[in-house]
């Protein structure tokens, strides 16, 4: 994933919570925000209670992996915040949940 199609800083994050709409399944919560610029920027945020580093840095790939493969809209910020259930989740699982919320935040083209 390039530099600006990433969200770093912790203002964007907050941005992001508080001034966005979120939806939410088992594994993970989805918040979106209009940016105002010409690119989506994605932000993933799993916690400490999810597992180890290794958990988490893989639950991180897999969802870096199905927001390049999906085609989401220009001008958006995505969170992605892994829930407990994000742990024991596979790939598919992830992404099943991943394109539904997606899906209903209506951010996907076409």
């Amino acid at each position: 994933m390039r530099k600006e199609q990433r969200l770093r800083k912790a203002k964007d994050f907050a941005a992001v919570r508080r001034e966005g709409r979120s939806w939410a399944d088992r594994p993970l919560v989805l918040a979106t925000r209009r940016n105002g610029l010409g690119v989506t920027r994605f932000g993933f945020i799993i916690g400490k209670r999810i597992g180890n580093a290794v958990v988490r840095n893989k639950i991180k790939r897999r969802l870096r992996e199905i927001s390049r493969l999906t085609a989401v809209q220009e001008g958006w910020d995505v969170v992605f915040i892994a829930r407990t259930d994000a742990a024991s989740a596979d790939y598919q699982m992830l992404s099943n949940s991943a394109r539904e919320l997606f899906r209903r935040a209506r951010v996907l083209n076409g």
